[in-house]
C-alpha cells in the first residue's frame, strides 16, 4: 500500500504537468499553425496515451535506480558553474543556465550514440517513427531511460548539478522539448543560432537522407556546430518525418514490443511516405 501510495504521488504531478503541456500545444497549434500542417486528434491522444505509459515506467524506473546511485556518495566536480564571489541568487542563475549548456554535451554524445549504436536504435527509432509531430510526440520508448541514466544522467552528475535544479528551467527546458516537435509557425528566429527550435529539431526527424544524423542538441545549437553536424534549415524547409522502415505504433502494445519485434530493413506497413533520393 506504501508503493502504491509512493507511486501514485511521483505520478501525479508529470499528469497535471501532462495535462497542461496538452492545453499549450493546442493552442499554439490552433492560432498559430505552420501552412500545410496537419495534426488529428487521435495522434493527440494517442501520445497523451503514450505518455502516461511512459510517465509510470519512468516513475518505476528511477524508484529502482535511486537506491543503487544515492549511497555511493559521488559528488559533482564543479558543484557550481558560476565564478566564486557573486551574489546567491546571480551565481544559481547562472551556475544552472551554464549547467543546462554543459548538460546538453552529454545529451548530445548519448544522442549521437543511440543513433550510431545498432541495438540503441532500435529502441530510439520508436522516437523517429512518428509520422504526425506535433507538441506531444515527444515520448520515447521506456526503456531509454535506463539508456539515458547511464549515458547522460549518471555523466552529468559526476561532473556538474543537475541542469534541472531550479523548477522554473525545468519547466522551461521541458516545455522546449516538447515545442521542437510542433508543428507550429512561432519559432527562434536568430536565436536558433544557439538555441534549438522546431524547425532545427524538425530537420533531426527528417525522412531525407541528407538530413540524416543532424542535430542531434536538444536545447543548444553550439555542440552541433562545434562537432559538425549542424544543420540550419531555409525557411521554407519543413521535410517529412518518421523512419523509412520502422512502422510507428498504434497502440500500447505496440509501443512497448516494437524494439523487441523490429528487424532492420523491413517493410513498413505505414511508411507510405517515400524517403527522397540523396543529394
Amino acid at each position: 500500500m506504501a508503493f502504491l501510495t509512493s507511486f501514485v504521488s511521483d505520478l501525479t504531478p508529470g499528469t497535471v504537468q501532462l495535462f497542461l503541456t496538452c492545453l499549450s500545444f493546442l493552442a499554439l497549434e490552433t492560432l498559430w499553425p505552420r501552412a500545410g500542417s496537419r495534426v488529428t486528434a487521435a495522434a493527440r491522444l494517442k501520445a497523451m496515451v503514450f505518455w502516461v505509459v511512459n510517465g509510470a515506467a519512468a516513475v518505476l524506473i528511477g524508484d529502482a535506480l535511486a537506491p543503487i546511485w544515492r549511497p555511493t556518495g559521488f559528488h559533482p566536480l564543479l558543484p557550481s558553474l558560476a565564478p566564486a564571489g557573486l551574489p546567491a541568487p546571480l551565481a544559481g542563475a547562472i551556475g544552472v543556465v551554464a549547467a543546462a549548456f554543459v548538460g546538453d554535451f552529454f545529451y548530445y554524445w548519448c544522442h549521437r550514440a543511440q543513433h550510431r549504436v545498432p541495438w540503441l536504435w532500435r529502441f530510439h527509432a520508436v522516437h523517429h517513427s512518428v509520422r504526425e509531430m506535433n507538441g506531444l510526440t515527444g515520448y520515447h520508448h521506456f526503456t531509454e531511460g535506463f539508456i539515458e541514466f547511464a549515458l547522460y544522467a549518471l555523466p552529468l552528475s559526476l561532473f556538474t548539478d543537475s541542469p534541472y535544479a531550479i523548477p522554473f528551467l525545468g519547466l522551461a527546458l521541458a516545455w522546449q522539448g516538447n515545442y521542437e516537435h510542433s508543428p507550429t509557425r512561432v519559432h527562434l528566429g536568430p536565436l536558433r543560432r544557439l538555441l534549438v527550435d522546431n524547425r532545427i529539431h524538425r530537420i533531426h526527424h527528417s525522412l531525407e537522407r541528407r538530413h540524416y544524423d543532424k542535430n542531434f542538441g536538444i536545447f543548444t545549437t553550439l555542440w552541433d556546430q562545434l562537432f559538425g553536424t549542424a544543420w540550419f534549415p531555409a525557411d521554407d524547409e519543413w521535410p517529412q518525418t518518421g523512419v523509412a522502415d520502422f512502422p510507428e505504433p498504434q497502440s500500447v502494445r505496440e509501443l512497448l514490443i516494437a524494439p523487441f519485434v523490429w528487424r532492420a530493413g523491413s517493410a513498413a506497413p505505414m511508411a507510405t511516405v517515400p524517403v527522397p533520393p540523396a543529394e
